[in-house]
């Protein structure tokens, strides 16, 4: 088996003229051997989601206001890959605290309960050019808030999320990072309280009905959050969230272990004690490091040796195991834009990324703005 895998591999790499990653072996290939014939390939999926987290120019808390001139000055790439297209067809304003939104705190940082740098001009920078924009609320920082806001009135914070949704004209992103013991019986009267007011739109035309959640990069992490999402909120018969991201792992990835990680997802793990469910393709998107350290990496800086082209087969191609009907995710999600991190280089100049994830918009034939998303 792992032979013929190989071989596929191969195919696969001579076909799309593409170089070997440059960390790690190659990608584990999703084509399919029909049995009494020689390999076989799927027609790839065009991607839909390829959109960058990002965490502003303090490290993810957004707690300033800012010129629209000067944010362009530290994010044109974004919005322009060198040829006036965007880079990104998804921008995800990261982050807002949870317990702040539902106590609607106002300090120095923050309005309201919405951090005081997502402003409506920021957000009318990306629309304006057809980029579809979220925020995030949560993140690793904020879980303990998670659970607080939770456990305090998750209905009204529900409802808070979904006033700001409308007022901003954004969607809303779920990033509640429990790995043990999740509140989710009360995560779902969020998500109930937010749909009463933005019900599930499938058509994508209001952005507002946009609401996501982010999950493990595979199944072995946040798994009790990972299984519910699976099993209630992400299903193709009866959907009520619209995606997940499958998010970064602790530090870069190699193509083939990325793979790996968003395999788990496709196929669920069975062997677990409930089991996880598999999960669509059509429903997560992959997350891939584009700001790590004090070196720019490929992904950011250069499409022809970058994860994303290296894994771009497999993410277009993967077959459902257990749920869904089509074949290839959603896409790509970067982590992330400007200065996520205390040290490191970010995606600033002179380090900005129209070379990775911008050639690789073209690349790929991204659609901006973001099409209506597969249903199956």
């Amino acid at each position: 088996m792992r032979r013929s895998v190989l071989l596929v591999v191969a195919l696969l790499l001579l076909a799309t003229a593409a170089p070997p990653a440059a960390a790690g072996p190659a990608p584990r290939s999703p084509a399919g051997t029909a049995s009494g014939a020689g390999p076989t390939t799927r027609a790839a999926t065009p991607v839909q989601i390829y959109g960058a987290w990002h965490c502003g120019n303090d490290f993810c808390t957004w707690g300033t206001v800012r010129s629209v001139a000067e944010f362009d000055a530290q994010n044109r790439w974004l919005v322009d890959r060198g040829d006036g297209r965007p880079s990104v067809n998804l921008v995800v304003l990261s982050f807002v605290n949870p317990l702040a939104l539902l106590r609607q705190t106002t300090d120095q940082a923050t309005l309201d309960g919405v951090p005081r740098g997502m402003t409506p001009e920021i957000v009318n920078y990306f629309t304006s050019r057809g980029i579809r924009v979220m925020l995030s609320i949560g993140g690793i920082t904020y879980t303990d808030d998670w659970d607080a806001a939770l456990a305090e009135n998750p209905t009204l914070f529900g409802q808070r999320a979904a006033a700001v949704a409308t007022r901003l004209g954004v969607g809303i992103e779920i990033d509640y990072e429990q790995n043990t013991d999740p509140n989710l019986t009360a995560l779902q009267a969020f998500i109930d309280a937010y749909r009463a007011v933005h019900p599930y739109d499938a058509t994508g035309a209001r952005p507002q009905a946009r609401l996501t959640i982010d999950v493990a990069a595979g199944d072995r992490w946040l798994i009790a959050l990972n299984r519910k999402a699976t099993a209630d909120w992400l299903r193709t018969d009866r959907p009520v969230l619209d995606y997940a991201n499958a998010m970064v792992t602790a530090r870069p990835a190699s193509a083939s272990s990325a793979q790996a990680n968003w395999q788990e997802h496709v196929d669920g793990k069975p062997q677990y004690s409930p089991p996880v469910p598999p999960l669509a393709p059509a429903k997560f998107t992959g997350g891939i490091y584009i700001a790590y350290g004090g070196r720019p990496l490929p992904e950011c800086v250069d499409w022809a040796t970058s994860v994303q082209r290296a894994t771009a087969p497999y993410v277009q191609t993967v077959a459902p195991n257990g749920a869904g009907a089509t074949a290839g995710m959603l896409g790509f999600m970067f982590w992330a834009a400007e200065r996520p991190a205390t040290r490191g280089i970010g995606t600033v100049p002179p380090y900005t990324c129209e070379g990775g994830v911008g050639a690789g918009a073209t690349a790929l034939d991204v659609p901006v703005p973001m099409p209506p998303l597969r249903q199956s």
